[in-house]
């Protein structure tokens, strides 16, 4: 009998089956005059989500999802939006008390690198410097969300944002 369970055949706690851009959005919508106003840096606004859904018993999909819109003069520069998705298996002796501070918390930030690096390659690639985003606080997120449902004293949503 072999183990599905790729968490539980390796003794660890956690295991990422895979990951992929699930969504990859760029647009430059004032090219090419924009470029020519690019004088300062650009306004930048960066909106950050994690979705978390259970795709069967101890395994889940972890949906990272990033938007920056650059404006320049009340313009948008670019658009960049990501959707970058896990597929996490929770091994057995990971209590399940824990597995919203590990869906929510631990998989974004092994996650973010990934998608730092995509969002950095498609700004240089549609003509503008690298955007790096800043690391993410995603323990702080998480702590919010609970606070925000403890305020609404109704089930959580099985998410968190920035």
């Amino acid at each position: 009998m072999t183990d599905q369970n790729p968490a539980a055949a390796t003794g660890a706690p956690v295991a990422i089956n895979a990951q992929y851009i699930r969504d990859l959005s760029f647009e430059n919508p004032n090219a090419p005059q924009i470029m020519a106003e690019l004088r300062e840096p650009p306004q930048i606004e960066v909106k950050v989500d994690v979705k978390v859904r259970s795709l069967a018993e101890s395994i889940f999909e972890v949906v990272l999802s990033v938007s920056a819109t650059a404006t320049v003069n009340e313009k948008n520069a670019f658009v960049v939006e990501l959707e970058y998705g896990a597929v996490v298996t929770l091994g057995p002796d990971l209590p399940q008390e824990h597995y919203g501070a590990v869906l929510l918390i631990e998989i974004p930030r092994m996650l973010f690198p990934f998608a730092r690096q995509i969002i950095g390659d498609a700004t240089r690639e549609g003509g503008f410097p690298p955007l790096l985003l800043n690391p993410i606080d995603f323990a702080d997120l998480y702590r919010r969300q609970q606070e925000a449902q403890q305020q609404q004293a109704g089930p959580g949503n099985g998410s968190a944002h920035a």
